[in-house]
């Protein structure tokens, strides 16, 4: 068993304000998202014959808009998606954001949303703009997971393995295997890896479609794997017994990544 790493929560104090990790991984996030994504547009070979989708300008332009999506979509999926009940009652705690409670398929549906109003102002269709997204997105998802590592958070489920650690912050304060350095590594690394590859050697931004298919398929399926090491959260357990909520959500971007991937063949 590793002993879990002494580290605070709180990253360092500015004055009176205090940054935490979390928060340092969606501004990395999104800062990293939009220089790749600069960079992509602006090289045309990996578009062969095609114009790329935006201009670098118009990438900064888009930057307000992902942001948003990706914060109101995450808080608002995980409002719906993970724990309806309390804020059904608690209505004003849907605002306490610096306590945690944010989802990754609701993050994703926001970036939807954002997308296709931004791209009917600029006459961008909405497979092009999610494969810009798509080839920069996976970094700032693996930057959140080790700071769900590092803030002792979404823990796995017990187990014996080696590299098992006990969370400060779990009440049974047994050894569990740490899910979100799993996650890191295939939502973030993987999966950069991968769609790097495909826009960089089988030039995928020519196929509108295609790298936001791998994306798509890639994350969905990696979650999925993940969720049998990930402990379920505790205001909804597991369906069926071993199904968690994460899995259900995953599932239909498993089924969308496909269809983006078959639908590329013919673009």
């Amino acid at each position: 068993m590793i002993d879990f790493p002494d580290i605070d929560p709180v990253a360092f104090s500015i004055g009176p304000f205090a940054v935490r990790w979390y928060a340092l991984a969606y501004i990395a996030g999104l800062v990293f998202a939009i220089w790749y994504a600069k960079r992509l547009v602006g090289t045309p070979p990996l578009w062969a014959d095609r114009q790329p989708t935006l201009t670098p300008r118009q990438v900064d332009d888009l930057f307000i808009w992902i942001t948003l999506g990706v914060i109101l979509g995450g808080r608002i999926g995980y409002v719906l998606f993970y724990n309806p009940l309390h804020f059904l009652t608690n209505p004003l705690d849907i605002f306490r954001m610096w306590e945690g409670g944010m989802s990754f398929h609701g993050g994703f549906l926001g970036v939807v949303v954002a997308l296709l109003i931004y791209g009917r102002r600029y006459g961008a269709t909405l497979d092009r703009l999610l494969d810009l997204g798509a080839a920069a997105t996976p970094v700032g998802l693996g930057l959140g997971r080790l700071a769900n590592f590092i803030n002792g958070e979404l823990y796995g489920r017990a187990g014996d393995v080696p590299w098992a650690m006990i969370f400060p912050n779990d009440p049974a304060q047994v050894p569990r295997h740490p899910s979100q350095l799993y996650e890191a590594f295939l939502e973030g690394f993987v999966l950069f890896l991968i769609v790097r590859i495909a826009t960089h050697r089988f030039k995928a931004l020519a196929h509108p479609g295609r790298a936001s298919g791998l994306f798509a398929l890639g994350y969905g399926v990696s979650r999925i794997i993940v969720e049998f090491f990930r402990e379920p959260d505790v205001q909804l357990g597991y369906f069926l017994g071993f199904i968690t909520m994460g899995m259900i959500l995953s599932l239909p971007l498993v089924a969308i990544g496909i269809w983006l991937l078959l639908r590329s063949r013919h673009t």
